[in-house]
């Protein structure tokens, strides 16, 4: 019998979403699997789990049960490899089960590594670095071309090339991608610079200012005239005070000086701070504070 990966593969990538349903070629049966007995597949594409979902997860299937079986491949006497379904492994040890139901599906070394990258770049759950690193690791391993992969996995050409230009992005921004700190949108906006220190700079902004796509778009362009005219990149203001800093600051203050302090500021940062008293006396006890602090400050 030839072997399906390669006309799966020719389907393009959505019609291997429902890949985990189809019974594995020669077994058509659901196997209940120890779970002493599998073992992860080391080319999983997924490198980090939230454990928060897991946990979920994990809940889930003690009220209900593993719904939809994994795919394992038999390696041994007593020994199972998983093509697909790491994360429900994950929650079934959780939930403290100790066998999970199965198809066993039959593939040599090649396929299985194949299988494994492919199943798994259409899950959503997948960060862009996770999706970038299966695509580099594809053509790696079978000395595909970008146009080649494209159409092995049903993506445009453009997607391909724009999730392998995140790996040329410096490590730091790439842990940033993975850990969803910042999108794909912030991501191409810094591969518009040339210089690496420039777009670690400006991802540093990004974090610290919390720019939007647009805005690092704007300095992107910025960054990389001021880098081509041999000038400093251009300075960031600092952002102005958010409603929520306004009301904290009021509080600190009207807390500290003992009475329901006001103050306005227009978008350029000009404004004033007003002190207010209803008799003498709250004005002496003002009056005593400011001198205080004045002392203290000498």
């Amino acid at each position: 019998m030839a072997s399906p990966k390669r006309n799966a593969l020719g389907r393009g990538l959505d019609s291997l979403i429902s890949m985990d349903d189809v019974p594995a070629r020669g077994s058509s049966a659901i196997n209940d699997i120890d779970v002493e007995l599998i073992s992860p597949n080391p080319d999983q594409p997924r490198t980090t789990f939230d454990e928060e979902a897991l946990d979920e997860l994990a809940t889930s299937i003690r009220e209900l049960g593993i719904i939809q079986p994994l795919s394992l491949r038999k390696t041994g006497p007593n020994s199972y490899q998983i093509i697909a379904g790491e994360r429900r492994y994950r929650a079934a040890i959780k939930a403290g089960l100790t066998s999970v139901p199965a198809y066993i599906r039959t593939a040599n070394d090649s396929e299985l590594t194949e299988m494994a990258l492919i199943e798994n770049i259409q899950r959503e759950d997948l960060n862009a670095i996770e999706i970038a690193l299966t695509f580099r690791k594809l053509i790696d391993q079978y000395n595909l071309t970008q146009e080649r992969l494209s159409e092995r996995i049903g993506k445009k050409r453009a997607t391909v090339a724009n999730f392998l230009r995140l790996l040329k992005l410096p490590a730091e921004v790439q842990l940033g991608l993975r850990d969803k700190r910042v999108d794909m949108g912030h991501a191409r906006a810094l591969l518009t610079i040339d210089k690496p220190s420039l777009q670690l700079k400006l991802y540093n902004e990004i974090i610290k200012q919390g720019l939007s796509v647009r805005k690092v778009e704007e300095l992107a362009k910025a960054y990389q005239a001021a880098e081509e005219n041999g000038e400093m990149p251009p300075r960031q203001s600092k952002p102005a005070m958010s409603n929520k800093d306004f009301d904290i600051l009021k509080k600190h203050l009207s807390a500290s000086f003992r009475t329901p302090v006001q103050f306005t500021c227009n978008p350029q940062g000009r404004g004033k701070i007003t002190f207010p008293f209803k008799n003498e006396d709250e004005l002496a006890q003002l009056i005593a504070i400011f001198d205080t602090i004045k002392h203290s400050d000498n």
